[in-house]
């Protein structure tokens, strides 16, 4: 099958040399040459490193940077049997690129997009055979991060969704199959890691150093929740929270914070531009975290328990299964435990309890239980036993 992408930033550069190097000749398309000499020369120097490394033997190497065709004529993808779009987050943008593509390649093409928080449904309602799109959501970079989310549209004709998790599965990819709502999986049930996280310092509960070591020493995650934003930086994360909040209907449980939207407005997108919670200036002194395990294991416990009540949510509401939903997280975002698993080794009365708590104390929204995670309470369940 040849793929067609577009669009040749890190996230398109990604994918074209992930189904490159699994043997799929793919056009690379942009109307940037630079953008596009850009990508050319950032996947053969990859794929060298790899041969370098003797991760990969050179001749395969070769190979597939050779397959990698870059285009800035979208006529190019006639033939293909796959394409697939990972351009600028703007609902608009992405459906005109759709509707030009329709008129070029053939009626049993799929066509697809590597959106991260807009409706699949939405971008599909601008084709005219709606029922060949799907969601196929990478993660960067691509190259590196297994777990790959597949998410059918309600006009997706069915079937199609497995055959692609087929493909996926094929590039060397962990795909999981998810609902078309907003965030999908792991932009959905990680969003407390970050609101709840700043809530507790908006209070004064911790630092930012603290709370981040609480989550990394004591919690075993691989950054803590400022660190993270800071790397994934504030112009992408803020934006995500945004959306996702929009998308649900402003519910309370996905609210941004104030502190954030400020970093976002003054352009202290994090690393990438200096500073956001840090300061990443030549020669800043990163500040010291209070080491005081009770406090911590509170920051950590109150966190945990949002985002289990998030994963136990998703289940509820059938957004993806069970070992799905463990997979993302430890695959997504590399959690070091899956959260429903976690829930069943704290115990899910304590989880449920650390929720009413913060509901009675706060009377918001954003603390209820999900009525699943309270019936399995009531009948002394654990996920294990689902």
């Amino acid at each position: 099958m040849t793929i067609g992408i577009i669009g040749s930033g890190a996230m398109g550069a990604g994918i074209a040399q992930v189904v490159a190097v699994a043997g799929h000749e793919v056009f690379l398309l942009d109307q940037s040459a630079a953008a596009l000499k850009k990508a050319t020369t950032g996947i053969a120097t990859a794929l060298r490193k790899l041969a370098e490394k003797g991760k990969m033997p050179t001749e395969a190497a070769e190979a597939a940077i050779i397959r990698v065709r870059p285009t800035s004529d979208m006529q190019d993808f006639a033939g293909c049997g796959l394409v697939l779009e990972a351009i600028v987050e703007e609902l608009s943008v992405k459906q005109q690129v759709f509707k030009q593509v329709e008129m070029v390649v053939s009626a049993d093409c799929i066509l697809a997009s590597n959106t991260s928080s807009l409706s699949i449904a939405s971008i599909a309602a601008a084709c005219q055979r709606p029922e060949r799109f799907i969601g196929i959501h990478f993660f960067n970079p691509a190259p590196l991060m297994a777990l790959v989310e597949v998410i059918p549209a309600v006009q997706t004709r069915e079937g199609l969704a497995e055959e692609m998790r087929a493909l996926v599965q094929s590039w060397g990819k962990l795909p999981v199959l998810c609902k078309d709502t907003p965030g999908f999986i792991v932009n959905r049930v990680a969003r407390p890691f970050y609101g709840e996280a700043i809530r507790l310092l908006e209070e004064g509960m911790a630092d930012m150093a603290t709370i981040d070591w609480a989550m990394t020493e004591l919690g075993g995650f691989r950054m803590g929740p400022f660190a993270l934003m800071d790397f994934i930086g504030h112009d992408v994360n803020y934006r995500v929270t945004e959306s996702v909040f929009t998308a649900f209907f402003f519910d309370p449980r996905f609210k941004p914070s104030f502190t954030q939207k400020r970093l976002f407005e003054a352009g202290y997108y994090g690393r990438k531009s200096g500073r956001g919670f840090y300061s990443y200036a030549e020669g800043a002194t990163p500040p010291e975290p209070t080491r005081d395990e009770v406090l911590g294991q509170q920051i950590l416990t109150r966190i945990l328990a949002m985002l289990i009540n998030e994963a136990v949510d998703a289940l509820a509401l059938n957004v993806a299964s069970k070992a799905d939903l463990e997979l993302a997280m430890t695959k997504g975002v590399n959690y070091p435990k899956g959260l429903l698993a976690w829930a069943d080794e704290l115990g899910l009365p304590q989880v449920l309890g650390t929720l009413d708590a913060l509901y009675d104390e706060y009377h918001e929204d954003r603390y209820r239980a999900s009525p699943l995670l309270r019936r399995m309470v009531r009948a002394g369940q654990t996920f294990a036993e689902l």
